[in-house]
C-alpha cells in the first residue's frame, strides 16, 4: 500500500482560514437571533402570566429568602458565663449534672419558701381557716335557704382566718343585689367596720386595715347579727358599698396576735424563679432550655403568683395546689413538646444575644404568666358576648387590642415573607380560621377563646429569630401558662349554663301588681300579688332586702295562694325595705326583678 504525501499551498491555508471565519461567524449570528427569539417569547410568556401566578409568585416571598438573626449588642460580654462554663466543664455530661445540680437547688428553696402556706393554730390551739379572695360568710344564689337558715349561726361565734395577697382587685363579675343597686365589676365590700355577711371576708379585711393587700395576712372574723344601715367609705384602695336598710347576718375584722402569720410567698417566690430562670436563659445556649423554664415558671403561677381555688375554708391550701399542679402539669408538657418542636427551636436555635433572650423572651414570659397583675388594669374580665356587653369600656379596649394585634401581624407577615415561608404560615392560619368557622355552627354550644387558645393559636406567628417575635413569643407563652396552671384545659366549646356561672339566665320576670298595704296594731302589712304566668314555671321566690323570704308553688295553690305574698312588718320599723321577685322552674330561682321599694313611712314605689 503506497501512502502520497503532499505538501499544500499557504495560500491555500489561509483561504481556508477566512473560509472558516466567516462561517464561525454565520453561525454565531445565527446563535444570536435564535436567543434573541427565546428571550423574546420568554417575555411575550412573562407578560401573558396570570394575575393568579404572579400572586403566587409573591406569596412564595422574597428570592433568594432572607434569614433573620439577632446580632447581640455586647457580643463579648453576653458570652462570658456560657464561654467560662465551656472552659471549666467541657464535658456535655457534666453540664447536664450541674443543670440537675441547679434545679434541685431550686425546689429545695421553692418548697421551703412554700412552707409559708402550712397550717397554723391561733392562740387557743384552733386551725386557722385559709380563704380564698371571694370567701364569704353568706352564700350567693339564694345558697342560704329561706330566712338564710342554711347560713346560720348569725352572731356569737367567730374564728380566725387567713388571706392570700392581691384580694383587693377582685370583683364580682355578674351582678349581685345590695338594697336597691345591681353591683357588678368591684369588690363586694358592704359596710364600714362592720360588714355584710355577703361581703368578701379578705377584701373586707384589706379595707379595714388589718394587713396590706400586697401581703396578706391574718385576722378574726366575729359575727354580730343583725346590723341597720351600712355606710360606704374608701379605705386602702377599696371603695365599700352603701345599704340603708338591715340584713341579719353581718361580721367585723380585728387583728389576732397570737397568730403567728407568715406573709404571703409570693413576693420572695418571684425573685427565686427569675433569678434560677435568668441564670438558666444566660448560661445555657441550647434551645432546649425552654422546658427547665417553662416548668419553673408553671409552678410559679401553680403556687405563687395566680394559684387554683382550694376547697372551701380548709387549714392549708399546699395539698390542693399540689393536686392541681400535678393533674394539669403533664398535659401542659405534651403542648410545650409541640410548641417546642414548631415554634421556640427555630427561634432559639443558634440564638447568640443571651442578653435579648433573657430580657425580651423571659422578661415577655414572666410578663404573660403574671397576666393578673400586668393586664389586670384592662377592662375585660371574659372574653365573652355577654361580658364585652356589660362590662364599662370593655368594647373600646378589645377595638384598640385588635388594632395592636393588626399592626403586629402586619410587621410578622414581612418577615415571614422575607425568609420565604409566608405561603406556608398563611395556609396554617387560613386552616385554623376555617376550623373556628366550623366551631361557631356547632348548635348548643358557644365558642369561648381561652387565652390558652389565643396563645395557641398565635405563636406559630413568632417562629422567627427577631427582637419583636422574642417579645410577642415570650408573652404568649407566658398566656398559655397563665392559663393552664389557673385554669386548666377548659373546654373551647361550652354550655350556657358554663358561660352563665352565677350571672343571669335572660328569662322572664313576674309583672307584680300594685300592692295592698294596710295598717294593722303592730305595724303594716303589705300584700303583694301577680297574675299567673304564660310560661312553663313552677312558683315565685321572693327576696326582701336580698334574703329569700318565701317560695309559692303553683302546684300547691289547693292549700296555699301562689299568687300573692304578705309582708309584715313592725311599727317601730322606719328603714327602707327592697323586694324582689322572681320565677322558680326546676327548684332553681330564676332572674329576679328590680327591686321596689318600701318606704318607712309605708308608701310603695314599683321597680
Amino acid at each position: 500500500m503506497v501512502r502520497v504525501l503532499r505538501d499544500e499551498d499557504p495560500t491555500d491555508q489561509d483561504d481556508r482560514a477566512d473560509i472558516e471565519a466567516d462561517e464561525e461567524a454565520r453561525l454565531l449570528d445565527r446563535g444570536r437571533e435564535e436567543l434573541e427569539f427565546e428571550d423574546a417569547a420568554h417575555a411575550r410568556i412573562s407578560i401573558t402570566r396570570s394575575p393568579a401566578s404572579r400572586f403566587l409568585e409573591l406569596l412564595h416571598g422574597h428570592r433568594p429568602p432572607k434569614i433573620q438573626t439577632i446580632q447581640p449588642w455586647f457580643p463579648s460580654v453576653e458570652k462570658i458565663l456560657a464561654d467560662w462554663i465551656d472552659r471549666q466543664i467541657p464535658e456535655r455530661k457534666q453540664q447536664l449534672i450541674l443543670l440537675g445540680v441547679v434545679l434541685k437547688v431550686w425546689l429545695i428553696v421553692f418548697v421551703i419558701l412554700l412552707s409559708a402556706q402550712r397550717p397554723i393554730k391561733d392562740g387557743a390551739g384552733v386551725h386557722v381557716t385559709n380563704l380564698d379572695c371571694v370567701d364569704t360568710l353568706w352564700k350567693p344564689k339564694n345558697e342560704c335557704g329561706i330566712g338564710g337558715i342554711d347560713c346560720h349561726p348569725f352572731n356569737n361565734s367567730s374564728f380566725a382566718f387567713r388571706c392570700p395577697a392581691k384580694c383587693a382587685s377582685v370583683m364580682v363579675l355578674n351582678p349581685r343585689a345590695v338594697g336597691s343597686q345591681d353591683v357588678n365589676y368591684r369588690p363586694l365590700v358592704i359596710g364600714n367596720d362592720i360588714y355584710r355577711s355577703d361581703s368578701f371576708i379578705c377584701s373586707s379585711a384589706i379595707h379595714a386595715g388589718i394587713f396590706r393587700d400586697s401581703e396578706g395576712g391574718c385576722g378574726r372574723v366575729t359575727l354580730l347579727g343583725r346590723h341597720d344601715n351600712f355606710s360606704s367609705v374608701e379605705r386602702h384602695g377599696i371603695e365599700s358599698i352603701s345599704y340603708d336598710s338591715y340584713f341579719p347576718s353581718t361580721f367585723a375584722v380585728t387583728p389576732d396576735s397570737s397568730i403567728n402569720c407568715p406573709s404571703d410567698p409570693r413576693q420572695r417566690l418571684l425573685f427565686l424563679d427569675f433569678l434560677v430562670t435568668a441564670l438558666l436563659s444566660i448560661s445555657v445556649t441550647s434551645p432546649v432550655v425552654f422546658f427547665p423554664i417553662f416548668v419553673i415558671i408553671f409552678a410559679h403561677v401553680a403556687f405563687a403568683s395566680d394559684p387554683p381555688s382550694a376547697s372551701y375554708h380548709n387549714i392549708t391550701v399546699i395539698p390542693d395546689h399540689i393536686s392541681m399542679f400535678a393533674k394539669r402539669l403533664l398535659p401542659a408538657l405534651f403542648c410545650a413538646v409541640i410548641i417546642y418542636r414548631t415554634t421556640v427551636k427555630r427561634t432559639l436555635s443558634g440564638l447568640i444575644a443571651h442578653l435579648d433572650k433573657t430580657v425580651l423572651w423571659l422578661g415577655g414570659f414572666f410578663f404573660g404568666a403574671l397576666s393578673n397583675y400586668t393586664f389586670d388594669w384592662i377592662p375585660i374580665q371574659r372574653l365573652t358576648a355577654h361580658d364585652l356587653e356589660q362590662q364599662p369600656g370593655a368594647k373600646v379596649a378589645l377595638a384598640v387590642i385588635l388594632a395592636v394585634l393588626v399592626a403586629i401581624i402586619a410587621g410578622q407577615i414581612y418577615y415571614f415573607w422575607l425568609e420565604g415561608r409566608l405561603l406556608r404560615y398563611l395556609t396554617l392560619y387560613g386552616s385554623f380560621i376555617l376550623a373556628i368557622l366550623v366551631l361557631l355552627m356547632v348548635p348548643g354550644v358557644s365558642l369561648r377563646i381561652h387565652h390558652y387558645i389565643i396563645a395557641l393559636l398565635l405563636l406559630p406567628g413568632t417562629s422567627l429569630q427577631t427582637r419583636a417575635s422574642l417579645v410577642y413569643q415570650g408573652i404568649l407563652l407566658g398566656l398559655f401558662v397563665n392559663g393552664i396552671a389557673r385554669w386548666d384545659f377548659d373546654s373551647i366549646l361550652q354550655t350556657t349554663d358554663d358561660l352563665r356561672a352565677d350571672g343571669k339566665f335572660d328569662s322572664a320576670l313576674p309583672e307584680i301588681l300594685e300592692p295592698v298595704i294596710s295598717n294593722v296594731t303592730q305595724g303594716l302589712v303589705a300584700k303583694f300579688s301577680w297574675a299567673m304566668p304564660s310560661i312553663a314555671v313552677d312558683g315565685v321566690s321572693v327576696l326582701v332586702n336580698d334574703v329569700e323570704r318565701a317560695r309559692l308553688f303553683f302546684s300547691d295553690s289547693v292549700s296555699v295562694d301562689a299568687t300573692t305574698f304578705e309582708w309584715e312588718r313592725a311599727a317601730d320599723l322606719q328603714l327602707n325595705e327592697y323586694l324582689r321577685f322572681g320565677y322558680v322552674k326546676g327548684g332553681q330561682a330564676l332572674d329576679y326583678t328590680a327591686a321596689g321599694t318600701l318606704f318607712g313611712n309605708g308608701s310603695w314605689n314599683e321597680p
